[in-house]
């Protein structure tokens, strides 16, 4: 039987073994002669029954693949060497990366644990982000064409065969797909113009795959999967944890609705949580928290039916309110000379998230030097700086904990009936925010967890009236229940000692049930 093996190709790369097979070519590890180092070389198939026509496109299909990966400057995108013909037909000379791909990882393995996803996701979502800067979409985004360097922590991206480069004709036909139907977003599903978003999707597949081990919407046929795609949303999340939110985010079946790369890099980077959280969640907790998020049976989705009106008229009463603290400012915003602030008009962002934990919490630490604990009014108990002075709102659900100076408070806020989604819910809210806020820069927005239960995190600066501001807002909860946010505000300058304070309160806060 004649192989490659050993084959000496274009004079310079001796083959020695195969590293991986795919529809349109073999990669094999090679030795460059002349640099004397380990390459890989990609050789294409070409079936003997294609006409000219379709020969050619496979060439150029080759060669752009080349020249796509070529503009991408980026570690976590593979290094194309060389292109060289071998009996007429276009190689790819590559960096060699001893790896896996993600596909055998989870073949060998099974499923990623969500913080070793998040490392995968946060190279990706980087590398997919300076390919677009370059120009280029991916378009073939799946766990088989990511590798998972076997010493270090190295992502790389690799396999850009039917990738979109800004100034170059399409290679496909009218009608034609080319991809993978697991990883293809809704829009290339009804044969719409891919772009960015697309291969945001792809990331978003590919991420379920790596924690459920298993790609979102497959089904018994390819016509079948590219339905679900399309107008079925994902099977439930078992295993995804603190990344549930990132998913069904990149998963949205509108590009316009769709988390961007650029959010989705934002997120990885706090992964998996980015506050101190009183203790770990352990197994049985991630998985009480999974099993509440997972949809209900028939009956009890009738009965969501039934109250979604009442959630729907909560949701945008607290817009409301939100948008009442914008217009005329906070507590400690609304005046600077011998005033409460600076009259910014930046509204704590926390009119929406979830519920609490049924789980029990962690031991709450002892009171600590300086501060009291304070059983409020609303149903929960917290500890805040001596000498702090309580300030009710109107409505009786949110409540204020505010300075000697009036310029730095807590806010506390209950909210009946919580959304699904608190990191969505701040998505929407963020473009009246930074319309009202001037100077508004969002230092991070992400998902995490506190107290056993799925909750989101919003940082921001802005410029007040006087003096710029620093805000963060943690909320928590579970949809249909109450709604639990913890809120601080200071002073850009004072940040340093203030952030302490909404630390001690993220460590100690208890609704009553807890206690």
């Amino acid at each position: 039987m004649v192989t490659d093996q050993d084959r000496l190709v274009a004079g310079r790369y001796r083959l020695s073994r195969q590293l991986g097979r795919g529809g349109m070519g073999t990669v094999w590890l090679a030795a460059d002669a002349l640099l004397d180092r380990p390459v890989a070389v990609k050789k294409l198939h070409v079936p003997p029954q294609l006409e000219d026509d379709e020969r050619a496109r496979l060439y150029e299909r080759t060669r752009r693949e080349a020249r796509s990966a070529a503009r991408i400057s980026h570690p976590c995108v593979i290094i194309v060497h060389d292109v060289v013909e071998e009996e007429g037909l276009p190689c790819i000379v590559m960096e060699y990366v001893p790896s896996r791909s993600l596909s055998d990882v989870l073949r060998q393995d099974g499923p990623l644990a969500p913080e070793a996803a998040a490392r995968t996701g946060l190279a990706m979502a980087a590398a997919l982000r300076a390919a677009h800067a370059a120009g280029v979409l991916h378009r073939d985004v799946k766990p088989a064409n990511v590798l998972l360097q076997e010493e270090g922590e190295r992502v790389v991206l690799t396999d850009f065969g039917i990738a979109a480069a800004s100034g170059t004709e399409t290679l496909t036909r009218t009608g034609e797909f080319v991809g993978s139907i697991n990883y293809a977003s809704p829009e290339r599903m009804r044969g719409g113009e891919a772009g960015p978003s697309a291969d945001a999707w792809a990331l978003g597949a590919t991420l379920y795959e790596a924690v459920e081990g298993v790609p979102p919407f497959r089904r018994d046929s390819w016509v079948e999967t590219a339905y679900a795609a399309s107008s079925e949303p994902p099977r439930p999340m078992e295993r995804a944890g603190v990344l549930r939110e990132l998913i069904g985010g990149l998963l949205e079946k509108e590009p316009e609705d769709r988390l961007t790369l650029e959010q989705a890099e934002e997120w990885l980077t706090g992964a998996p949580g980015t506050v101190p959280l009183p203790a770990p969640r352990d197994d049985t907790r991630v998985a009480k928290t999974e099993e509440a998020a997972s949809p209900p049976e028939p009956a009890e989705r009738a009965a969501a039916r039934r109250g979604r009106g009442s959630r729907a008229v909560t949701w945008a009463v607290c817009s409301a309110l939100a948008a009442a603290v914008i217009a005329g400012g906070g507590w400690w915003l609304a005046r600077d000379n011998g005033g409460a602030g600076d009259g910014s008009g930046s509204p704590s962002p926390s009119a929406s998230h979830s519920g609490p934990s049924e789980s029990a919490p962690p031991p709450r630490p002892p009171v600590a030097k300086g501060y009291q604990r304070v059983k409020d009014q609303l149903g929960f108990s917290v500890d805040v700086p001596d000498g702090w002075k309580r300030k009710a709102k109107a409505g009786g659900q949110q409540v204020d904990y505010v300075a000697p100076s009036r310029l730095t408070g807590l806010k506390f806020s209950v909210v009946d009936f919580a959304g699904d989604s608190p990191l969505k819910h701040w998505r929407e809210l963020e473009p009246e925010v930074r319309e009202k806020s001037p100077g508004y820069t969002r230092l991070r927005m992400n998902a995490t967890s506190y107290l056993g239960q799925d909750a989101a995190i919003w940082e921001y600066t802005w410029q007040g009236r006087a003096r710029p501001f620093h805000a963060v807002d943690l909320g928590f909860g579970r949809e249909g229940e109450r709604h639990y946010a913890l809120y601080l505000s200071a002073p850009e300058a004072e940040w340093g000692t203030a952030k302490g304070h909404f630390d001690m309160a993220v460590k100690t806060f208890r609704v009553d049930s807890q206690d």
